[in-house]
């Protein structure tokens, strides 16, 4: 593809260190300026207990968009995305099934790695599972045990919430206004209801591990606190996920992961805003969810990315189908403009319309290069500027519209810079990376009509084609038979052999075969 062509050589590079990066920071409620060179960035990944679905696609797709922007800009990224594979979601999943809740994991994480391959997400550089860190998890609750933070129970080990004097500050709660987070299970050994867990203490049945507290399994946030230290370091650059997770899992990574270590956990936190249906979170426990497996049944993985990124990425989206298919139809019109570029590109012209064509570019748009400069410069500031993911797109409808209501006046060099601009911005999104043939194929994958975005002329498909136009000769020379003008349905069958198509009639029916 060529958008992955930029990134293995930098085409980007020239772009990226004297264009900043600002991006909202959910802690200073404030654009900050990203760091140049190495970005290290953290996304909290899937809880693998049950296929994933779009409220969870919206945030990945999101975060990749920033990931290849920041490697087109020629920043290195270190991309971490973890796997939490043992949960109480994980375990009463398993229970329900009589399976081993190491057998959930594997399953559903499966289901994720194939639904963000399906979606042109672009893997993490490393993507740790929880399971895989007891050690370090272990080592960094002693830390917190040696700095007054951590207790244990009959229950578990807990971290004491009101000891860390900045709790709240992400969520901008009161901590004496606050509840415990829907996931912070309740225990009569807690010394304040605030307090959750960093260690839980083996049940009957569920999956453990040897620790100084005895046999038991990590909490939830503290395989995060743990996997950034060990992988990233004591201070990232980014660290995000969706909203829905800035209180409780965030606010206590950033508790538990400061009381230890006495800096800052991120410079940036960057949270996606839900999918909403009906007004209400896309979620397993509302019903209310429709699968990534599903949705790329009815659309194809570009069209959906593409919905997924149709409003600004902090505020909510609505899902409908209805909004889905308005995301296809703008992108078979992008498409319809790539194809219709690179088609006519292609067309043999002679010099005089060569020389035609350059008369008439110049009359009609002076300096096309500076016009896709600035096309790719306002694309670029645009997703610079806190990702303004619905400015880019707009901007890709500006090229679109530009290419076709100029076709005919553009040189085959401009039609070329111009198709090449498209996949080169669109593949940033994670879009217009299909060939014409793959286009087709994804259409009729799903029984959809192609005609919207096919250029002029095209022959889709040329044994298919002949054959239909055959068939239609064979059914205009039936109907001249039938009102009896034979001359001139001999001399049809007569052009036809000499064309090497010989026709056979059979009584009223009439058969067509090629002559060696």
């Amino acid at each position: 593809m060529i958008f992955n062509l930029l990134l293995v050589f930098g085409i980007g590079d020239s772009f990226g260190m004297s264009l900043k990066v600002r991006l909202y920071d959910t802690l200073t409620r404030k654009k900050v300026v990203l760091d140049p060179n190495v970005v290290r960035a953290y996304f909290c990944g899937p809880t693998v207990y049950d296929e994933p679905h779009l409220g969870h696609a919206r945030a990945y797709v999101v975060f990749d968009v920033l990931v290849r922007l920041l490697k087109y800009l020629g920043y290195k990224v270190i991309y971490v995305r973890n796997v939490t594979d043992v949960d109480d979601k994980i375990i009463n999943k398993a229970k329900s099934e009589g399976v081993s809740p190491f057998e959930i994991a594997d399953r559903y994480y499966r289901e994720f790695y194939d639904a963000m391959k399906a979606l042109k997400v672009i893997p993490p550089n490393l993507e740790p599972r929880a399971t895989g860190h007891i050690p370090e998890i272990i080592e960094f609750i002693e830390g917190l045990f040696a700095k007054g933070y951590a207790y244990e129970t009959p229950d578990g080990v807990y971290f004491r919430v009101r000891k860390f004097k900045a709790y709240g500050k992400l969520s901008k709660r009161s901590i004496d206004k606050m509840r415990a987070g829907a996931r912070v299970e309740p225990s009569p050994y807690k010394e304040d209801p605030l307090d959750f867990a960093l260690w839980k203490k083996a049940k009957p049945g569920e999956p453990s591990w040897p620790s100084p507290w005895g046999d038991g399994r990590p909490g939830w946030h503290i395989e995060c606190s743990a996997m950034v230290l060990k992988h990233l370091g004591e201070t990232i650059d980014i660290h995000g996920g969706g909203e829905d997770l800035i209180f409780p899992h965030h606010e206590n990574e950033i508790a538990q992961s400061e009381a230890l270590t006495g800096k800052p956990l991120a410079k940036i936190w960057f949270h996606v805003g839900l999918l909403i249906v009906r007004g209400e979170k896309m979620a397993k426990s509302l019903k209310n969810f429709v699968t990534i497996k599903e949705a790329l049944q009815k659309y194809d993985a570009e069209s959906v990315r593409l919905f997924l990124l149709s409003a600004n990425y902090r505020k909510q989206l609505e899902f409908s189908w209805d909004r889905l298919k308005q995301a296809e139809d703008i992108l078979d019109e992008l498409y319809r403009a790539l194809f219709l570029a690179e088609y006519r590109s292609k067309e043999a012209v002679g010099a005089k319309n060569f020389k035609s064509a350059y008369e008439e570019l110049d009359r009609h748009d002076v300096g096309l290069e500076e016009r896709i400069t600035s096309f790719r410069r306002r694309f670029l500031e645009a997703l610079a500027d806190d990702l303004n993911l619905v400015e880019a797109i707009n901007i890709l409808k500006s090229i679109a519209r530009y290419i076709i209501q100029n076709v005919n006046h553009l040189s085959r060099e401009d039609l070329i810079s111009l198709a090449r601009l498209l996949r080169e911005l669109g593949g940033i999104l994670g879009i217009l990376q299909e060939s014409l043939q793959e286009r087709i194929e994804e259409k009729r994958k799903r029984g959809k009509p192609i005609g919207s975005f096919i250029p002029p002329n095209y022959i889709l498909n040329e044994s298919e084609l002949i054959g239909k136009l055959i068939q239609l000769v064979i059914d205009v020379r039936k109907e001249l038979r039938k009102r009896k003008i034979y001359d001139l349905s001999d001399t049809i069958r007569k052009r036809l052999r000499e064309l090497g198509i010989v026709l056979e009639d059979i009584g009223l029916e009439t058969r067509f075969y090629f002559s060696s």
